[in-house]
């Protein structure tokens, strides 16, 4: 199966359809009647498409087994049809549209097989996914041009040439991946000073973005944190919980990130640990959802707000 750990956990829906058309008026009226042999149709289909859903992931092989959280099975009775219609809903990492197509199909199938006793003439038309929401796909915004960020990668290794920069090439990486203008790249020493000089600097010209990598653990060095705070116009805590908690389900260690992030002016600045897979980590937690205070700020700044 495909690896969807670097996934956020996130609300996710799907609504699918199964259309199963009768040769003959009267096979509805049974049905409405309840009066086909093998029992009540649409109660059946209800029971086997709830059935279905669950178990998607048993039968076809690349489906990731979930917590199915909720689901509803319904059935229209038409002139000539019967429409199935399955809601699928879970909080997880990846989507819900298979179970809920699944759902649909094993529905289908139970209404077929109750009524090819009293008409030769059924067919199953069609299954399709009729609606999907939730993960990366919906936090999408529109942008009239592509935000503009800067990387700022802070260490006195790297700044000394003893070592290779990596996370800072992995950060405007995925920047560019999504959308995002790298405008400006930098690097300077673990030293407040410098540090906070280049993020006012970016800040004042106008720059959307500012992320930096480095500095937010715990050695004496690590100082990133005390050189952003006192610059921040307003921090934006829960910005930087939601990646702590989502890096602590893939390292423990985790918990001893600083990082901090807020704005200074219309600029998002946030702070993302020097490894390379902490800030990749930080970068699946946050985008591209975190664009939407960008998107806030344009808004603002387009209204004279």
């Amino acid at each position: 199966m495909i690896d969807i750990t670097h996934k956020p956990t996130t609300l996710r829906e799907a609504i699918a359809e199964a259309t199963v058309m009768v040769s003959s008026a009267a096979t509805i009226a049974a049905v409405k009647e309840r009066r086909v042999p093998k029992g009540d149709v649409l109660e059946a289909a209800r029971i086997a498409g709830l059935f279905g859903v669950k178990r998607t992931a048993d039968l076809i092989p690349d489906c990731h087994p979930l917590p199915v959280e909720h689901t509803e099975v319904s059935c229209e009775v038409q002139d000539m049809a019967i429409v199935v219609t399955v809601k699928v809903r879970t909080i997880y990492r990846t989507g819900v549209e298979v179970e809920a197509m699944h759902g649909a199909s094993v529905a289908a199938l139970t209404i077929y097989d109750m009524l090819k006793p009293i008409d030769k003439g059924i067919s199953i038309e069609r299954i399709r996914l009729l609606a999907k929401k939730g993960g990366k796909s919906d936090w999408k915004d529109a942008f009239d041009k592509a935000p503009r960020a800067a990387v700022l990668v802070i260490s006195d290794s790297v700044s000394a040439g003893k070592k290779e920069d990596k996370a800072g090439l992995a950060i405007a990486e995925r920047l560019k991946r999504i959308g995002v203008e790298v405008a400006a790249q930098g690097l300077v020493p673990d030293e407040p000073e410098h540090i906070a000089t280049q993020v006012k600097d970016w800040s004042a010209q106008g720059i959307d973005l500012i992320l930096t990598t480095g500095g937010t653990g715990l050695s004496p060095r690590d100082r990133t944190p005390e050189a952003i705070a006192p610059i921040l116009d307003r921090e934006v805590p829960g910005i930087m919980e939601a990646a702590r908690r989502y890096g602590q389900d893939r390292m423990p260690l985790a918990i001893m990130s600083r990082g901090i992030a807020g704005m200074i002016g219309r600029t998002l600045v946030i702070t993302l640990p020097g490894s390379t897979r902490g800030a990749q980590e930080t970068m699946d937690a946050l985008f591209p959802f975190i664009l939407h205070v960008v998107k806030v700020q344009e808004h603002a700044f387009r209204h004279g707000m």
